[in-house]
């Protein structure tokens, strides 16, 4: 799991700059790439709370 929290902080971002580029230019492109950022910093925050309350059992 912590492998795939890794990646996604690459893959998110870069995937939302293409995205961000293609949609809407320059300015959609810091737009993808900060919530690229947002959303892996989101699923890696939910995977370590899931970790932390399974290590508690």
């Amino acid at each position: 799991m912590a492998a795939l929290g890794c990646l996604l902080f690459l893959i998110l971002p870069i995937l939302g700059l293409v995205l961000g580029g293609w949609l809407a230019g320059p300015d959609g492109m810091i737009w993808g790439a900060g919530g690229g950022f947002a959303i892996a910093l989101g699923i890696t925050g939910v995977m370590f709370h899931a970790l932390k309350r399974a290590r508690q059992r």
